[in-house]
Protein backbone atom coordinates (compact mmCIF):
# COMPACT_ATOMS: atom_id res chain seq x y z
CA UNK A 1 0.00 0.00 0.00
CA UNK A 2 1.52 3.35 -0.89
CA UNK A 3 2.12 6.08 1.61
CA UNK A 4 -0.36 8.84 2.09
CA UNK A 5 0.42 12.92 1.49
CA UNK A 6 -2.41 15.37 2.50
CA UNK A 7 -1.97 18.59 0.02
CA UNK A 8 -3.42 21.56 0.95
CA UNK A 9 -4.96 22.39 -2.70
CA UNK A 10 -6.80 24.55 -4.11
CA UNK A 11 -7.13 23.52 -7.98
CA UNK A 12 -5.00 26.13 -9.30
CA UNK A 13 -1.88 26.06 -11.26
CA UNK A 14 0.60 26.31 -8.20
CA UNK A 15 -0.39 23.33 -6.21
CA UNK A 16 -1.79 21.24 -9.20
CA UNK A 17 2.03 21.44 -10.48
CA UNK A 18 3.04 20.50 -6.85
CA UNK A 19 0.50 17.41 -6.50
CA UNK A 20 1.65 15.82 -10.07
CA UNK A 21 5.47 16.51 -8.28
CA UNK A 22 4.60 14.77 -5.01
CA UNK A 23 3.02 11.45 -7.21
CA UNK A 24 6.44 11.96 -8.98
CA UNK A 25 8.41 12.15 -5.97
CA UNK A 26 7.29 10.22 -3.67
CA UNK A 27 4.91 7.32 -5.39
CA UNK A 28 2.65 8.60 -2.82
CA UNK A 29 -1.19 8.17 -2.85
CA UNK A 30 -2.16 12.16 -2.44
CA UNK A 31 -5.02 13.27 -0.87
CA UNK A 32 -6.21 16.75 -2.10
CA UNK A 33 -7.73 18.93 0.91
CA UNK A 34 -9.30 22.16 0.21
CA UNK A 35 -10.30 24.29 2.99
CA UNK A 36 -13.23 26.21 2.04
CA UNK A 37 -13.47 29.92 4.18
CA UNK A 38 -14.98 32.21 1.80
CA UNK A 39 -12.55 31.98 -0.93
CA UNK A 40 -14.21 32.46 -4.61
CA UNK A 41 -14.52 28.35 -4.62
CA UNK A 42 -15.18 25.98 -7.28
CA UNK A 43 -15.61 22.92 -6.20
CA UNK A 44 -16.91 20.97 -9.12
CA UNK A 45 -13.66 22.36 -10.64
CA UNK A 46 -11.13 21.78 -7.69
CA UNK A 47 -12.91 18.08 -7.84
CA UNK A 48 -12.64 18.14 -11.43
CA UNK A 49 -8.73 18.98 -11.78
CA UNK A 50 -8.04 16.50 -9.32
CA UNK A 51 -9.25 13.56 -10.65
CA UNK A 52 -7.75 14.90 -13.62
CA UNK A 53 -4.36 14.08 -11.83
CA UNK A 54 -5.38 11.15 -10.46
CA UNK A 55 -6.89 11.49 -7.18
CA UNK A 56 -8.98 9.46 -5.32
CA UNK A 57 -9.73 11.18 -1.85
CA UNK A 58 -10.74 14.34 -2.21
CA UNK A 59 -11.90 16.06 0.58
CA UNK A 60 -13.63 20.17 0.73
CA UNK A 61 -14.34 21.15 4.61
CA UNK A 62 -16.97 24.10 5.27
CA UNK A 63 -15.26 26.25 7.99
CA UNK A 64 -16.60 29.63 7.27
CA UNK A 65 -18.60 30.25 10.45
CA UNK A 66 -15.51 28.71 12.43
CA UNK A 67 -13.23 31.03 10.47
CA UNK A 68 -15.07 34.00 11.17
CA UNK A 69 -16.30 33.43 14.70
CA UNK A 70 -13.12 31.68 16.10
CA UNK A 71 -10.16 33.15 14.27
CA UNK A 72 -11.68 36.55 12.60
CA UNK A 73 -13.29 38.55 15.67
CA UNK A 74 -11.39 37.41 18.03
CA UNK A 75 -8.08 39.19 15.73
CA UNK A 76 -10.91 42.18 16.08
CA UNK A 77 -11.10 42.12 18.95
CA UNK A 78 -7.36 42.99 19.64
CA UNK A 79 -7.43 45.49 16.59
CA UNK A 80 -4.96 43.82 14.93
CA UNK A 81 -3.33 45.87 12.39
CA UNK A 82 0.32 45.02 10.88
CA UNK A 83 2.16 48.12 10.55
CA UNK A 84 -0.33 50.07 10.57
CA UNK A 85 -2.22 49.10 7.60
CA UNK A 86 -2.30 45.41 6.96
CA UNK A 87 -5.61 44.05 8.25
CA UNK A 88 -3.88 40.43 8.07
CA UNK A 89 -6.58 38.58 5.97
CA UNK A 90 -3.60 35.95 4.71
CA UNK A 91 -2.04 35.32 7.65
CA UNK A 92 -5.11 34.72 10.41
CA UNK A 93 -6.40 31.98 7.91
CA UNK A 94 -3.28 29.61 7.84
CA UNK A 95 -3.46 28.50 11.72
CA UNK A 96 -7.11 27.16 10.90
CA UNK A 97 -6.07 25.40 7.76
CA UNK A 98 -3.05 23.87 9.27
CA UNK A 99 -5.36 22.51 12.21
CA UNK A 100 -7.58 21.51 9.60
CA UNK A 101 -5.69 19.55 7.10
CA UNK A 102 -3.53 17.71 10.31
CA UNK A 103 -6.98 16.27 11.25
CA UNK A 104 -7.52 15.10 7.81
CA UNK A 105 -4.18 13.79 8.09
CA UNK A 106 -4.97 11.86 10.96
CA UNK A 107 -8.14 10.27 9.53
CA UNK A 108 -6.48 8.98 6.67
CA UNK A 109 -2.96 7.78 8.07
CA UNK A 110 -0.97 9.75 6.20
CA UNK A 111 2.47 9.84 6.83
CA UNK A 112 3.35 13.51 5.45
CA UNK A 113 1.54 16.90 4.94
CA UNK A 114 2.51 19.59 1.79
CA UNK A 115 1.61 23.05 1.00
CA UNK A 116 2.20 25.33 -1.73
CA UNK A 117 4.03 28.54 -0.28
CA UNK A 118 6.80 29.70 -1.32
CA UNK A 119 10.27 29.51 0.65
CA UNK A 120 10.69 33.51 -0.23
CA UNK A 121 7.11 33.98 1.67
CA UNK A 122 5.45 34.11 5.24
CA UNK A 123 3.09 31.38 4.75
CA UNK A 124 5.34 28.53 4.75
CA UNK A 125 6.15 29.65 8.28
CA UNK A 126 2.30 29.82 9.01
CA UNK A 127 1.28 26.42 7.97
CA UNK A 128 4.16 24.50 9.59
CA UNK A 129 3.91 26.25 12.59
CA UNK A 130 0.93 25.14 12.55
CA UNK A 131 1.68 21.25 11.48
CA UNK A 132 4.79 21.17 14.07
CA UNK A 133 1.79 22.11 16.82
CA UNK A 134 -0.79 19.71 16.39
CA UNK A 135 1.62 16.66 14.98
CA UNK A 136 5.07 17.14 16.09
CA UNK A 137 6.32 14.00 14.15
CA UNK A 138 4.60 14.19 10.92
CA UNK A 139 6.63 14.82 7.65
CA UNK A 140 6.40 18.51 6.22
CA UNK A 141 7.15 18.39 2.37
CA UNK A 142 7.63 22.19 1.14
CA UNK A 143 8.11 21.62 -2.70
CA UNK A 144 9.51 25.41 -3.22
CA UNK A 145 12.42 24.69 -0.86
CA UNK A 146 13.48 21.28 -2.24
CA UNK A 147 12.26 21.13 -6.05
CA UNK A 148 14.35 22.42 -9.24
CA UNK A 149 11.50 24.38 -10.42
CA UNK A 150 12.61 28.37 -9.26
CA UNK A 151 10.93 30.55 -11.08
CA UNK A 152 7.35 30.84 -12.41
CA UNK A 153 8.37 30.18 -16.14
CA UNK A 154 9.78 26.25 -14.85
CA UNK A 155 6.00 26.36 -13.11
CA UNK A 156 4.46 26.69 -16.95
CA UNK A 157 6.74 24.59 -18.57
CA UNK A 158 6.33 21.78 -16.19
CA UNK A 159 2.55 22.86 -16.69
CA UNK A 160 2.88 21.83 -20.37
CA UNK A 161 4.88 19.37 -20.19
CA UNK A 162 2.33 17.16 -17.67
CA UNK A 163 -0.64 19.12 -19.83
CA UNK A 164 -1.50 20.71 -17.01
CA UNK A 165 -4.26 23.69 -18.51
CA UNK A 166 -2.72 26.94 -17.37
CA UNK A 167 -5.16 29.85 -15.90
CA UNK A 168 -5.44 33.43 -17.41
CA UNK A 169 -6.27 36.15 -16.29
CA UNK A 170 -9.03 38.97 -17.33
CA UNK A 171 -6.33 40.27 -20.02
CA UNK A 172 -5.48 36.55 -21.08
CA UNK A 173 -2.40 36.66 -19.19
CA UNK A 174 -1.12 34.39 -16.76
CA UNK A 175 -2.27 35.42 -13.21
CA UNK A 176 -1.26 37.23 -10.67
CA UNK A 177 -0.86 35.76 -7.03
CA UNK A 178 -4.04 35.71 -5.96
CA UNK A 179 -4.75 35.01 -2.31
CA UNK A 180 -8.58 34.80 -1.12
CA UNK A 181 -11.01 34.36 1.65
CA UNK A 182 -14.30 35.66 3.74
CA UNK A 183 -12.44 38.10 5.19
CA UNK A 184 -10.14 39.64 2.38
CA UNK A 185 -8.53 38.94 -0.91
CA UNK A 186 -5.08 39.68 -1.83
CA UNK A 187 -2.69 40.26 -4.90
CA UNK A 188 1.11 40.07 -5.65
CA UNK A 189 3.25 39.28 -8.61
CA UNK A 190 3.77 40.67 -12.01
CA UNK A 191 3.85 44.41 -12.39
CA UNK A 192 2.90 44.87 -8.84
CA UNK A 193 6.38 43.93 -7.76
CA UNK A 194 7.69 47.44 -9.04
CA UNK A 195 6.29 49.46 -6.18
CA UNK A 196 6.15 52.35 -7.87
CA UNK A 197 3.64 51.08 -10.32
CA UNK A 198 -0.45 51.91 -10.16
CA UNK A 199 -1.92 48.64 -9.49
CA UNK A 200 -4.31 48.43 -12.46
CA UNK A 201 -8.05 48.02 -11.82
CA UNK A 202 -8.81 44.95 -13.33
CA UNK A 203 -7.16 42.92 -10.46
CA UNK A 204 -9.56 44.24 -8.33
CA UNK A 205 -12.29 41.57 -7.29
CA UNK A 206 -14.60 42.91 -4.30
CA UNK A 207 -14.19 46.71 -4.57
CA UNK A 208 -15.31 49.02 -6.65
CA UNK A 209 -12.95 51.77 -7.41
CA UNK A 210 -14.02 54.63 -4.59
CA UNK A 211 -14.51 57.64 -7.75
CA UNK A 212 -16.82 55.24 -9.35
CA UNK A 213 -19.21 54.35 -6.02
CA UNK A 214 -22.47 55.35 -6.14
CA UNK A 215 -22.85 59.27 -5.27
CA UNK A 216 -25.29 58.75 -2.95
CA UNK A 217 -24.41 57.22 1.38
CA UNK A 218 -25.08 54.03 2.28
CA UNK A 219 -26.30 53.64 5.88
CA UNK A 220 -26.00 51.05 8.02
CA UNK A 221 -25.72 49.85 11.58
CA UNK A 222 -23.87 47.32 13.22
CA UNK A 223 -25.07 45.41 16.21
CA UNK A 224 -22.06 44.12 18.74
CA UNK A 225 -22.83 42.12 21.83
CA UNK A 226 -19.88 41.08 23.92
CA UNK A 227 -17.48 42.38 21.38
CA UNK A 228 -19.19 40.23 18.26
CA UNK A 229 -20.98 41.58 15.91
CA UNK A 230 -24.32 39.96 15.91
CA UNK A 231 -26.30 41.32 13.13
CA UNK A 232 -27.23 44.37 10.84
CA UNK A 233 -29.66 46.73 10.94
CA UNK A 234 -31.28 45.09 13.92
CA UNK A 235 -30.76 41.45 11.73
CA UNK A 236 -29.55 38.70 13.18
CA UNK A 237 -27.14 36.94 11.01
CA UNK A 238 -24.39 34.40 11.56
CA UNK A 239 -20.70 34.92 11.62
CA UNK A 240 -20.14 33.90 8.13
CA UNK A 241 -23.32 35.25 6.73
CA UNK A 242 -22.72 39.09 8.25
CA UNK A 243 -19.15 39.31 7.11
CA UNK A 244 -20.64 38.33 3.50
CA UNK A 245 -23.37 40.55 3.66
CA UNK A 246 -21.14 43.69 4.87
CA UNK A 247 -18.89 42.25 2.59
CA UNK A 248 -20.92 42.77 -0.22
CA UNK A 249 -22.37 46.65 0.89
CA UNK A 250 -19.11 47.77 1.75
CA UNK A 251 -17.50 47.05 -1.43
CA UNK A 252 -20.02 48.55 -3.23
CA UNK A 253 -19.15 51.67 -1.53
CA UNK A 254 -15.34 51.12 -2.70
CA UNK A 255 -14.11 50.30 0.97
CA UNK A 256 -10.97 48.79 2.36
CA UNK A 257 -8.61 48.96 -0.96
CA UNK A 258 -5.10 48.99 0.48
CA UNK A 259 -1.65 48.98 -1.22
CA UNK A 260 1.68 48.68 0.75
CA UNK A 261 4.90 47.70 1.20
CA UNK A 262 5.33 45.01 4.14
CA UNK A 263 7.81 43.70 5.80
CA UNK A 264 7.95 39.76 5.81
CA UNK A 265 8.78 37.71 8.32
CA UNK A 266 11.92 36.08 6.97
CA UNK A 267 13.65 39.51 6.34
CA UNK A 268 12.23 40.68 2.67
CA UNK A 269 9.98 43.15 1.74
CA UNK A 270 6.76 42.66 -0.51
CA UNK A 271 4.66 44.60 -1.73
CA UNK A 272 1.20 43.45 -2.41
CA UNK A 273 -2.44 45.10 -2.94
CA UNK A 274 -5.16 44.14 -0.49
CA UNK A 275 -9.30 44.32 -0.62
CA UNK A 276 -11.01 43.79 2.88
CA UNK A 277 -14.17 45.69 2.77
CA UNK A 278 -16.20 44.12 5.30
CA UNK A 279 -13.22 43.99 7.77
CA UNK A 280 -12.48 47.89 7.12
CA UNK A 281 -15.89 48.03 8.56
CA UNK A 282 -16.18 46.19 11.30
CA UNK A 283 -12.84 47.76 13.03
CA UNK A 284 -14.09 51.12 12.67
CA UNK A 285 -17.42 49.76 13.97
CA UNK A 286 -16.03 48.16 16.62
CA UNK A 287 -13.66 50.84 18.21
CA UNK A 288 -16.53 53.13 18.09
CA UNK A 289 -18.52 50.98 20.31
CA UNK A 290 -15.96 50.38 22.56
CA UNK A 291 -14.81 54.39 22.92
CA UNK A 292 -18.37 53.94 24.94
CA UNK A 293 -18.50 50.85 27.05
CA UNK A 294 -14.53 50.29 27.84
CA UNK A 295 -12.29 51.72 30.71
CA UNK A 296 -9.90 54.32 29.80
CA UNK A 297 -7.05 52.09 31.87
CA UNK A 298 -8.25 48.88 30.02
CA UNK A 299 -8.68 50.30 26.83
CA UNK A 300 -5.14 51.85 26.91
CA UNK A 301 -3.33 48.41 27.90
CA UNK A 302 -5.24 46.75 25.47
CA UNK A 303 -3.65 49.44 22.69
CA UNK A 304 -0.19 48.99 23.58
CA UNK A 305 -0.60 44.70 23.25
CA UNK A 306 -1.86 45.81 19.12
CA UNK A 307 1.48 45.98 18.10
CA UNK A 308 2.41 42.27 19.66
CA UNK A 309 -0.59 40.53 18.55
CA UNK A 310 -0.39 42.23 15.15
CA UNK A 311 3.25 40.54 14.79
CA UNK A 312 2.26 37.23 16.09
CA UNK A 313 -0.55 36.97 14.11
CA UNK A 314 1.60 38.01 11.13
CA UNK A 315 4.61 35.90 11.72
CA UNK A 316 2.36 32.57 12.27
CA UNK A 317 2.12 32.46 15.98
CA UNK A 318 -1.55 31.92 16.71
CA UNK A 319 -1.03 29.03 18.67
CA UNK A 320 1.49 30.27 20.73
CA UNK A 321 1.33 30.34 24.56
CA UNK A 322 2.04 33.94 24.88
CA UNK A 323 -0.65 34.74 21.88
CA UNK A 324 -3.38 32.72 24.57
CA UNK A 325 -2.08 34.82 27.24
CA UNK A 326 -2.98 38.35 25.11
CA UNK A 327 -6.11 36.57 23.88
CA UNK A 328 -7.81 35.85 27.11
CA UNK A 329 -6.52 39.48 28.23
CA UNK A 330 -8.47 41.11 25.10
CA UNK A 331 -11.68 38.69 25.68
CA UNK A 332 -11.70 39.41 29.65
CA UNK A 333 -11.62 43.55 28.64
CA UNK A 334 -14.65 43.26 26.06
CA UNK A 335 -17.19 41.55 28.16
CA UNK A 336 -19.42 44.54 28.21
CA UNK A 337 -18.59 46.01 24.50
CA UNK A 338 -22.19 45.68 23.57
CA UNK A 339 -24.58 47.94 21.59
CA UNK A 340 -25.26 49.44 18.12
CA UNK A 341 -23.18 52.50 15.78
CA UNK A 342 -24.38 53.81 13.26
CA UNK A 343 -21.88 54.13 9.76
CA UNK A 344 -22.06 56.39 6.70
CA UNK A 345 -20.15 54.60 3.96
CA UNK A 346 -19.34 57.11 0.78
CA UNK A 347 -16.98 56.54 -1.69
CA UNK A 348 -14.31 54.61 0.21
CA UNK A 349 -14.94 55.99 3.36
CA UNK A 350 -16.47 55.13 6.47
CA UNK A 351 -18.01 57.87 8.90
CA UNK A 352 -19.01 56.98 12.44
CA UNK A 353 -22.71 58.97 12.72
CA UNK A 354 -23.54 57.49 16.30
CA UNK A 355 -23.52 54.71 18.90
CA UNK A 356 -25.24 53.79 21.86
CA UNK A 357 -24.87 51.22 24.45
CA UNK A 358 -26.97 50.00 27.85
CA UNK A 359 -23.18 49.22 29.42
CA UNK A 360 -22.01 53.37 28.33
CA UNK A 361 -19.59 54.90 30.65
CA UNK A 362 -20.43 57.81 28.77
CA UNK A 363 -22.37 60.34 30.97
CA UNK A 364 -23.93 63.30 29.47
CA UNK A 365 -24.16 65.46 32.90
CA UNK A 366 -20.40 64.94 33.65
CA UNK A 367 -19.10 66.03 29.91
CA UNK A 368 -22.09 68.57 29.32
CA UNK A 369 -20.44 72.26 28.72
CA UNK A 370 -22.76 73.70 30.67
CA UNK A 371 -23.35 74.16 34.01
CA UNK A 372 -23.42 70.80 36.64
CA UNK A 373 -23.55 69.78 39.85
CA UNK A 374 -21.60 66.32 39.65
CA UNK A 375 -17.94 67.68 39.28
CA UNK A 376 -16.36 71.21 40.53
CA UNK A 377 -14.02 72.21 38.55
CA UNK A 378 -11.88 73.98 40.44
CA UNK A 379 -10.70 70.19 41.53
CA UNK A 380 -9.07 70.29 38.62
CA UNK A 381 -6.18 73.12 39.95
CA UNK A 382 -4.71 70.19 42.35
CA UNK A 383 -4.82 67.75 40.24
CA UNK A 384 -2.73 69.30 37.35
CA UNK A 385 -0.21 70.56 40.15
CA UNK A 386 0.33 67.25 41.73
CA UNK A 387 0.93 65.73 38.20
CA UNK A 388 3.26 68.51 37.28
CA UNK A 389 5.70 67.50 40.29
CA UNK A 390 7.12 64.86 38.69
CA UNK A 391 8.37 67.04 35.57
CA UNK A 392 9.38 70.23 37.58
CA UNK A 393 11.71 67.28 40.05
CA UNK A 394 13.37 65.89 36.31
CA UNK A 395 14.35 69.42 35.33
CA UNK A 396 16.05 70.68 38.90
CA UNK A 397 17.92 67.85 38.32
CA UNK A 398 19.15 69.14 34.94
Amino acid sequence: MKKKIVLAYSGGLDTSIILRWLQEKYDAEIISYTADIGQEIDKKKIIRNAKKLGVKKIVINNLKNTFVKDYIYPMIRGHAVYEGNYLLGTSIARPLIAKDQISVAKKFNAYAVSHGATGKGNDQVRFELGYHYFDPKIKIISPWRIWKLKSRTDLINYAKKHKIPIPRDKKGATPFSVDDNLFHTSTEGKVLENPKNSAPEFIFQRTIAPEKAPNKPTFVTINFKNSDPVGINGNKLSPSKLLEKLNQIAGKNGIGRVDLVENRFIGIKSRGVYETPGGTVLNIAHRAVESLTMDREVMHIRDSLVPKISQLIYNGFWFSPEMRVLLSFVKESQKNVTGDVRLMLYKGNVRVLGRKSNYSHYNSDLATFEEDDLYDQSDATGFIKLNSLRLILNKLKK
